[in-house]
């Protein structure tokens, strides 16, 4: 047997967009899947197709990630069955755009629940096994606007900064236990994240859209070999490039246009 058929991907988020395009890369190339959303029907429907399509096994969680607790328990359910996680794609994530004082606070603390309080849980619940292993690869999605802080998108964009910042520390931290982490940071794609954050299309974001497809190979790519983190596409480079190279007055300007029109 390969070394894929005896190893357990874990996506968040896998009920649509890019968790549901990683659970089908992985899929085609025989890991099992342990696929964990909150949208119990989709998740089953998805596990179905790929079940029958690639023969492999496929687990469906439906966890609400944003509640601690239920991270625990899930962690708890699949050592009991004696799964153990060799990938983590932590893919879960919420956004909105919007002015930050006429959105209720309530919201943007969900943002910053889901987005960084879950994600930095699950990492490290999953994590504490694989430096035990001492192997284990760990994905953490981030943003191209980790790179800039960007107005009406204000606690988003430092939702994923921390991300990007806590994947770096970690990279380092967990190389000396055998586990890799990388980030991935895409710009604007076609997943359906636009719709569910209001956010304006800009005729700048439909010409740099990409699809779910390449983003999550270039992701997949990077962690298997080993790198810190990657910025998908060569329009989202430049732009990734830009935040390091020119003075912040301007590039955040230029971001604004670009995100706000």
């Amino acid at each position: 047997m390969t070394e894929a058929h005896n190893s357990w991907v874990l996506v968040t988020g896998a009920s649509s967009g890019f968790g549901e395009e990683f659970a089908r890369q992985y899929a085609k190339q025989g890991h099992s899947l342990i696929l964990v959303a909150r949208r119990l029907d989709r998740l089953e429907k998805l596990a179905e197709t790929l079940r029958q399509q690639y023969r492999i096994d496929v687990v469906v969680e439906q966890v609400d990630l944003s509640n601690l607790a239920e991270i625990v328990r899930l962690h708890e359910r699949l050592r009991e069955r004696g799964i153990a996680v060799d990938i983590l794609i932590n893919n879960a994530g919420h956004g909105l755009q919007g002015p930050f004082l006429d959105s209720q606070i309530d919201t943007a603390l969900a943002m910053v629940q889901l987005d960084i309080a879950s994600l930095t849980a699950v990492t490290h619940v999953f994590a504490q096994d694989m430096r035990k292993r001492r192997r284990g690869k760990i994905l953490l999605i981030a943003s191209l606007l980790a790179y800039y802080g960007v107005d009406n998108f204000a606690v988003y964009a430092a939702s994923k900064a921390y991300v990007l910042r806590l994947g770096e520390a970690l990279h380092r931290e967990f190389k000396r236990d055998g586990v890799t982490v990388t980030v991935l940071c895409p710009g604007m794609s076609d997943t359906g994240f636009a719709q569910a954050a209001q956010q304006k299309l800009t005729p700048a974001l439909k010409q740099v859209m990409m699809q779910p497809a390449p983003v999550v190979r270039a992701g997949i790519r990077a962690l298997q070999s080993g790198r810190i983190s990657v910025v998908p596409g060569w329009a989202n480079k430049v732009v990734a490039f830009l935040a390091r190279a020119t003075p912040r007055r301007l590039n955040q300007a230029i971001f604004s246009r670009v995100m706000n029109g």
